[in-house]
């Protein structure tokens, strides 16, 4: 049986961390979103911090998102958001919520 590794390169067994997790309701954060994936936001939560800076740049209930990377010791994520890619921190990105793509 082979492990499934985490695509950002950190070495870890992606298989066994909880982004892997079917959510129920089908709603998961941003923070959560395995790379490669596209999701749909569906609401930014009212006590993020620079929630209008998000939606200048798109962040905004609607858009979808594609999971591009992790950064290996976290901290950092980076998502293609129409024909932009940008990154943000893990702290902001959980105060994001996203709808997967079937």
């Amino acid at each position: 049986m082979s492990e499934k590794k985490c695509s950002c390169g950190c070495g870890r067994d992606a298989s066994k961390t909880p982004e892997y997790r079917v959510p129920v309701g089908g709603e998961i954060t941003l923070a959560d979103l395995p790379v490669g994936m596209t999701a749909t936001i569906v609401k930014v939560m009212p006590k993020a911090r620079g929630r209008k800076k998000f939606a200048d740049v798109g962040l905004v209930p609607g858009t979808e998102l594609l999971m591009e990377a992790h950064a290996p010791f976290g901290g950092l994520l980076r998502v293609k958001i129409m024909e932009t890619s940008m990154a943000l921190h893990c702290d902001d990105a959980a105060n994001i919520v996203l709808k997967k793509e079937a």
